[in-house]
C-alpha cells in the first residue's frame, strides 16, 4: 500500500480559498473643485475590484466607498488621481464628550462634525471623579475640599 499512497497525493486535487476581504465602508476626505475632479476620482475608485457603491459629495469634500475592499488601497487609488487625499477625519459633534478640546474644533469641518481626537474621549481607565462623595450628609455646611 505505500507505492498506492504515494501515487495518491500526486492525483489529489487541493483547493486553495482565498480569505474574503469584509464588507466596510472607507470614507476619504478629497478636495475637488469642479465636475471633472469628481468624475476623475469616482472612476478611478469605482473600477477597483469589490467596490459596490461609490458616493462623491463635493460640497463636503468627501467619498464614500462601500465593498469588500482595503482602505488603504482605497486610499492609495484617489491619491493617484493627483488630489490629495486623507482618512475622513471629521465625527459627528454629538459622540464627542469634549468637542472644544484642543486640535478638536476644526472650521472646515462640515456642520455638526469635530475632528476625531484622543483627547476628546474620557480615558477608559480614570476612577469617575463622584462628586456627591465630597459633600457630608452629617453636617451639610462642611465640605472635604476645605
Amino acid at each position: 500500500m505505500g507505492a498506492l499512497d504515494y501515487l495518491s497525493n500526486f492525483c489529489t486535487v487541493t483547493s486553495t480559498r482565498t480569505k474574503r476581504k469584509p464588507m466596510q465602508t472607507v470614507e476619504i476626505k478629497v478636495k475637488m473643485d469642479c465636475d471633472g475632479c469628481e468624475r476623475r476620482v469616482k472612476n478611478s475608485v469605482s473600477s477597483m475590484k469589490g467596490v459596490k457603491t461609490v458616493e462623491v459629495n463635493r460640497k463636503q469634500s468627501k467619498v464614500v466607498v462601500s465593498g469588500y475592499v482595503d482602505p488603504n488601497k482605497v486610499l492609495k487609488r484617489v491619491k493617484s488621481t493627483g488630489k490629495r487625499a486623507e482618512f475622513w477625519p471629521y465625527i459627528p459633534q454629538h459622540i464627542v464628550y469634549y468637542p472644544y478640546a484642543s486640535g478638536v474644533y476644526d472650521k472646515r469641518a462640515p456642520p455638526g462634525h469635530v475632528r476625531n481626537a484622543v483627547q476628546a474621549f474620557p480615558a477608559s481607565n480614570a476612577p469617575e471623579d463622584n462628586i456627591v462623595s465630597i459633600f457630608s450628609d452629617d453636617n451639610v455646611n462642611a465640605c472635604s475640599v476645605m
